[in-house]
C-alpha cells in the first residue's frame, strides 16, 4: 500500500509540472543580478482589461500586465518592465509607473499583496494609502481621468510566440534588432518612452523629428541646384541665366575698388568720342586750309 500512495504522489506532482507548463503558469522573471520568481517558458495568453488600455495574463500566477509596447510586473512590492515577456526585466520606481498601469483594477492582480484586502475590486489599489503622503503629492491626480478619452491599446507582439526555449534572445542588442523588425509600435506614454530608452530600445525616429532633421538637407540641395543649373544650360539667352543663379550672387556688390575703377573706365569712354570729334574737326580744317591753299596756289599760277 505504501508503494502504490507513494507513487500516486509522484504521479500527482508529475500531472500538476505537466499541466503547469501547457499553461505557462509557472513564472520566473528575472533581471541582471536580480531574481524575482517569475519564468515564463511560452508566450502567455493576453486578454484586454475592460475600459483601459491595458492587457492582462489571465493564465499567469502573477500580476503581470502588458501596456504601451511593453510588460509589467508587480512582484514583491516592486515594479518591473521589460519589451519582451520573460525579460530582462529592469526596476521601475513607484513615482515612475505609468498611470494606467497604475489604474489597474485591483480584480485583474493574480496575486494581490494582503494590503489589498477589502479593497474595491473594480477600482484601482490606494497607492496613495500604501506608498505615503509624499508619493502622494507626486504622484497628484493619477487616480482621476476622463474614461471617453482613454487611448487605444497597443496591438500585441504575437511575434514573440515563436521565441521559446533556446531561441530565446537573452541579449539586450539582439531583443531590440528583432523587435525593431517584426513590431513597429512605438510607445506613446512619455513614462514609457523613458524605460523603453534606458532599457536600450532607440527604435525608429519619430516622423516630427524626421521632418526636422531632413529639412536642413533640402534647403541645402535647393541651394545647390542653382549652381549646377548653369552647366546645363550654356547658350541660353542671359535672362534664364540670371534667374536660374542663386540670389545671394545676383545682390552680390563688387568691390569699393572695383566700382571706382569701372567710373574711371566709364568716364574714359565717355571722352573718347569727343577726342575723336575733336580730331575729326581738326582734319576738316587742314582740309580746308589745304584747299584754300590750293586755291592760293593756283590764283597765283594764274
Amino acid at each position: 500500500m505504501k508503494k502504490i500512495r507513494y507513487g500516486l504522489i509522484v504521479l500527482a506532482m508529475l500531472l500538476g509540472s505537466l499541466a503547469s507548463a501547457e499553461a505557462g503558469v509557472s513564472i520566473g522573471i528575472s533581471t541582471p543580478n536580480l531574481s524575482i520568481g517569475i519564468n515564463l517558458p511560452i508566450y502567455p495568453q493576453l486578454a484586454p482589461v475592460p475600459g483601459y488600455p491595458v492587457y492582462y495574463a489571465p493564465q499567469v500566477d502573477g500580476n503581470y500586465f502588458f501596456y504601451d509596447g511593453m510588460y509589467w510586473v508587480y512582484q514583491d512590492d516592486n515594479w518591473y518592465a521589460s519589451a519582451w515577456y520573460n525579460g530582462p526585466w529592469g526596476f521601475v520606481e513607484p513615482t515612475a509607473v505609468p498611470l494606467y498601469v497604475l489604474r489597474i483594477p485591483v480584480r485583474y492582480y493574480r496575486q494581490p499583496p494582503p494590503y489589498f484586502r477589502g479593497w474595491q475590486s473594480n477600482a484601482p489599489p490606494r497607492w496613495g494609502q500604501h506608498y505615503g503622503h509624499e508619493w502622494e503629492q507626486h504622484r497628484r491626480g493619477w487616480d482621476k481621468w476622463d474614461r471617453k478619452s482613454v487611448p487605444r491599446r497597443a496591438p500585441q507582439p504575437s511575434y514573440q510566440r515563436q521565441y521559446t526555449g533556446d531561441r530565446y534572445p537573452r541579449q539586450p542588442e539582439q531583443q531590440h534588432a528583432v523587435r525593431s523588425q517584426q513590431y513597429r509600435y512605438q510607445p506613446r506614454d512619455k513614462a514609457v518612452r523613458q524605460h523603453f530608452s534606458q532599457q536600450g530600445g532607440q527604435g525608429r525616429p519619430v516622423p516630427a523629428q524626421q521632418g526636422r532633421q531632413e529639412a536642413p538637407q533640402m534647403n541645402n540641395q535647393r541651394q545647390q541646384a542653382p549652381e549646377r543649373s548653369p552647366q546645363h544650360t550654356q547658350g541660353a539667352p542671359a535672362v534664364q541665366e540670371q534667374r536660374q543663379q542663386p540670389r545671394a550672387q545676383q545682390h552680390q556688390q563688387p568691390p569699393k575698388g572695383h566700382d571706382q575703377e569701372q567710373r574711371q573706365q566709364e568716364r574714359g569712354k565717355a571722352q573718347e568720342p569727343d577726342r575723336v570729334q575733336g580730331q575729326g574737326h581738326n582734319k576738316d580744317g587742314d582740309r580746308g586750309q589745304g584747299n584754300k591753299d590750293d586755291d592760293h596756289g593756283h590764283g597765283r599760277d594764274k
